[in-house]
């Protein structure tokens, strides 16, 4: 039973983050708005953050900006062979959505959580179906916070990757030159980001608020990996299908 109280009250957190973001400026799009009514739902259900659960996995993941929003910190995921954002699964020691896309993104680059920036509430949902390859696990709702680094702090790939980069956004790599490619999905999600860190600057607003990674949400992360070495190929292109089961 205390297992399923501690497990309730994620999801009444993250429910809670959910809401805060309804009543936020900019609001969520008609879209966005629609696909928060879903995930509230989801939330709804016991057993929602569990790998085990539902056949619908949440996860959080950082939209990962420079300061002037022109460049964004990808990871190449090395079981895909393609860059995305940090992300992953909900941990049983994450105080909540937020909490668990930034310790994914200190996990997943080496940024220090002090250097790191991010808003309260989630800024991007997104759900992506899975293929069969994945088993019991069909689609990913993925809940995205806006986080801000500066491209001058060290960064170190995670064991779960084989390198982490700055990419400007105007030139995100496609495979063209026959290597690995963003998912299909985020150049979309993160020019949305941008322009959201752009308007909070043209009415005044200093971006995201300082919030640091709660230490009891890093105590079950996984030892950094030491530097990597060059990028391996990519084992096949990107799609919006591919997303790892992170």
């Amino acid at each position: 039973m205390r297992g399923a109280g501690a497990e309730a009250r994620r999801r009444a957190a993250g429910r809670a983050e959910l809401e805060a973001w309804a009543a936020a400026s900019p609001a969520p799009s008609a879209e966005q708005a629609a696909l928060r009514r879903r995930y509230l739902a989801h939330l709804g259900v016991p057993g929602a953050l569990d790998r085990d659960g539902t056949p619908d996995h949440l996860t959080a993941s950082a939209l990962v900006l420079d300061p002037a929003g022109e460049r964004t910190l990808l990871v190449l995921h090395r079981r895909g062979g393609f860059w995305v954002q940090p992300g992953g699964h909900v941990e049983p020691g994450d105080a909540g959505l937020v909490a668990a896309g930034l310790r994914e993104l200190v996990e997943e680059t080496g940024v220090p959580a002090s250097a790191v920036r991010a808003g309260p509430h989630p800024v991007d949902l997104h759900h992506h179906e899975l293929s069969a390859a994945f088993g019991r696990c069909r689609s990913h709702l993925d809940v995205a916070v806006l986080a801000v680094v500066d491209p001058a702090e060290a960064t170190t790939a995670s064991v779960e990757s084989d390198a982490v980069a700055w990419w400007p956004l105007e030139r995100l790599p496609d495979g063209a030159d026959g290597g690995p490619a963003v998912v299909a999905d985020l150049p979309a999600r993160l020019r949305r980001a941008a322009e959201e860190l752009r308007q909070g600057a043209r009415e005044g607003r200093r971006g995201p608020a300082t919030t640091s990674v709660p230490p009891s949400a890093l105590s079950s992360a996984p030892p950094s990996a030491s530097a990597p070495g060059p990028p391996s190929p990519p084992l096949r292109r990107a799609s919006a299908a591919d997303h790892p089961s992170r």
